[in-house]
C-alpha cells in the first residue's frame, strides 16, 4: 500500500478524522475514537477494496496512528468497523444573522409542505 496516505482533518483530546488517499484520488476516511484501553474506528471505503488490502490499511493505520497513540502492548482492543460509502453531498453549518435567515433559500421547504 506505497501508493496510500492519509492525512488528518480533526483532531480532539479523544478522537481523530483522517482521509485516506491513493495517489490524488480520496478512498475514503476513517474515524478513530479513544476510549480507555479500547481504540474504535470506522472505515469508510469509496469503492472496492479486496479483503487484503482491507486488512493492510488496517494495519497502516494501526501502525502510523493508533499505536503511536497507545502501543499494542498497553491496550486491550482496536475494534475496526469496515464500511464501503459514498459521499453523496456536504452540508455545513453556514455562519448568518439571524437578520439573513428570512431571505435563506432552504431548498424543498415549499414542497415537504406540499406532501
Amino acid at each position: 500500500m506505497n501508493d496510500m496516505r492519509m492525512n488528518r482533518l480533526v483532531r480532539t483530546s479523544s478522537s481523530e478524522i483522517y482521509l485516506i488517499w491513493r495517489n490524488d484520488e480520496r478512498v475514503g476516511q476513517v474515524d478513530i475514537h479513544y476510549a480507555s484501553g479500547t481504540i474504535y474506528a470506522t472505515l469508510l471505503l469509496e469503492g472496492d477494496f479486496s479483503s487484503e488490502q482491507e486488512e493492510d490499511l488496517v494495519a497502516m493505520i494501526d501502525e502510523d496512528i493508533v499505536s503511536s497513540y497507545m502501543p499494542r502492548f498497553e491496550r486491550d482492543d482496536f475494534v475496526v468497523h469496515v464500511f464501503r460509502a459514498e459521499e453523496i453531498r456536504r452540508y455545513t453549518d453556514p455562519s448568518m444573522d439571524l437578520d439573513d435567515i428570512q431571505d435563506f433559500d432552504f431548498g424543498d421547504e415549499d414542497e415537504d409542505e406540499n406532501n
